[in-house]
């Protein structure tokens, strides 16, 4: 079955099953193939089956639909063939097969017995591979340093294996003359390698659908790193009957190691027939040197994925200590509260009853509050925009922390413009990052003297809608307002949690909006909310300075 894969974009490494007679839609609406890049219409572009070929045609889209590179026009179909690239927006499709797929269909590593070839030369691959000497500027010097310029350009800006092979292949495509090329991968010397990228240059009628390969030659070039230029040998038994070249298909084949060091990673072979080309031992040396360069790049990224997954598990550890110690701190005050109330309830006094209930309610706030960020910080969403009237959804949210107000005796004031239109906004989005900036400002005032003033109007220019949050507190310091947006960083000791700016500031970056923040020691502070007033008008997030 085909597979649709999320080389770049907010979906990255998500997979598509393609189902044989169903036509698939790309967009944020879809069902079949959804994305959560907002820069996808809602009903971009649409993949269609026809008697085993699949083609794709834009739907008027605002941002085009593209394959390798070129636009697709509206009302055109385009015929899609396996590692052709899609692009949709800031989503990157690849359009191909899973590799065990590719394994069975397209790719055959023959027996000794079924097909034989004739090595013509040999290429050694090591670091002196990765710069090629030429005797002189010729033509060929020339495209060999665009050749290595290009690959060093490439390895250098991707990290995602799948998406570097396949640019590599399109590389390597552009510069030799290949019908027929494949990448082989192998996780360890003791595995079968497996085919990532398989590339066609020309895809025709009755095409065999696999590629014959000479396992003696896959072996040679992973056992010796070195590249190896072939053909056919004339001792293949299906020469015997003096078949012409023609009619056979000799072809002509380089296959060179993705070796790096003492590792080798896998092969890439070419093939051509040699009635339309030849490949050249000049050319064996330069397909050798991209072997190296790849192969320095699949190095690199690794390390880049184990850096990477050394950090996530570190975040993990911070993540679940820092956790740990906000809902111990919770239970030991649910269980302060409970003795309390069991002590009222064994002296028949419901005012001590009353008294542990409020610390138990209060608990209770806390362990939700917690629980509602955790989620918010950790799923990866984007938004569900609606027109909203945000006067309304504020009123609400002062009326959830008017008592915790009244109970501190802080006064909470508040002046909502009732010119405000409707704006796009997730009101659930915006109705966490409020309540954790008003319950904040709670705690950032004191008692009897504290007050908190909650805005809303237009900003200068009319494209944005602000909510302003001001308190008269005791202020933020220069260097708290360096971390005030890090996970899991608290200046309220133990009934801070360290989530709630950081939820609040990514709710409002998926609303393409900005947060900012005017503070100093003994002045208060100020939080200001700035909200795209169309859904067109969104400007880019800016952290606070």
């Amino acid at each position: 079955m085909l597979i649709l894969t999320v080389l770049q974009g907010p979906d990255r490494g998500r997979r598509y099953e393609l189902p044989d007679n169903e036509p698939q839609l790309i967009g944020r609406s879809s069902e079949a193939i959804p994305t959560t890049d907002q820069t996808i219409s809602r009903r971009h572009c649409e993949l269609t089956p026809n008697d085993g070929r699949w083609y794709i045609n834009d739907l008027g889209s605002s941002n085009g639909t593209y394959t390798n590179g070129v636009r697709v026009r509206e009302g055109e179909q385009r015929r899609l063939v396996p590692g052709d690239q899609v692009r949709a927006g800031n989503t990157l499709f690849l359009f191909g097969i899973e590799a065990s797929d590719a394994r069975r269909h397209d790719v055959h590593v023959a027996r000794k017995d079924e097909i034989d070839v004739n090595v013509e030369s040999v290429a050694v691959s090591n670091d002196d591979s990765m710069i090629l000497a030429v005797p002189e500027p010729t033509a060929e010097a020339v495209v060999q340093l665009r050749v290595i310029y290009e690959l060093t350009q490439l390895i250098g800006s991707i990290v995602e294996r799948e998406e570097l092979l396949v640019r590599v292949m399109d590389l390597i495509f552009e510069f030799f003359h290949a019908d027929r090329g494949f990448i082989l991968l192998q996780e360890s010397p003791e595995q079968r390698p497996d085919p990532i990228v398989v590339r066609h240059r020309h895809a025709t009628e009755g095409a065999p659908s696999k590629i014959a390969i000479s396992r003696t030659i896959v072996h040679h070039v992973l056992q010796k790193a070195e590249g190896v230029l072939s053909t056919n040998a004339m001792s293949d038994e299906r020469f015997a009957g003096g078949d012409s070249v023609q009619d056979i298909g000799i072809r002509s084949a380089v296959c060179v190691p993705l070796r790096y060091k003492d590792r080798v990673y896998g092969v890439i072979h070419l093939d051509s027939q040699i009635i339309n080309y030849t490949f050249t031992e000049d050319q064996l040396r330069l397909l050798t040197a991209v072997g190296v360069h790849t192969a320095l790049a699949l190095a690199n990224a690794q390390l880049y994925t184990s850096h990477i997954e050394r950090e996530r598990l570190a975040a993990v550890g911070e993540t679940v200590a820092s956790l740990s110690h906000s809902v111990r701190n919770i239970i030991q005050g649910l269980r302060g509260g409970a003795d309390v109330v069991e002590l009222g309830l064994r002296k028949n006094s419901m005012k001590v009853v009353r008294g542990g209930w409020d610390i138990v309610a209060r608990n209770l706030e806390r362990i939700h509050g917690l629980t509602m960020n955790m989620l918010a910080y950790s799923k990866q969403r984007s938004p569900d925009l609606e027109l909203t009237n945000l006067n309304p959804l504020l009123e609400e949210i002062v009326g959830l922390v008017q008592k915790q107000y009244d109970d501190k005796h802080v006064a909470l004031i508040t002046d909502l413009d009732t010119t405000v239109p409707p704006v796009p906004i997730d009101p659930a989005g915006i109705h966490q990052a409020m309540l954790n900036l008003l319950l904040n400002a709670l705690d950032a005032v004191e008692s009897k003297r504290g007050a908190v003033t909650l805005r809303t109007d237009f900003d200068d220019d009319g494209q944005n809608v602000r909510v302003v949050v001001t308190d008269n507190g005791g202020g933020i310091s220069a260097e708290n307002r360096k971390r005030l947006f890090e996970p899991f960083h608290s200046t309220k000791g133990l009934k801070g949690t360290g989530l709630g700016l950081v939820v609040t500031k990514k709710i409002i970056d998926e609303h393409r909006g900005r947060i900012q923040v005017d503070s100093s020691p003994n002045t208060g502070t100020t939080f200001t909310l700035k909200l795209p007033a169309a859904q067109g008008d969104r400007g880019d997030t800016q952290s606070p300075g």
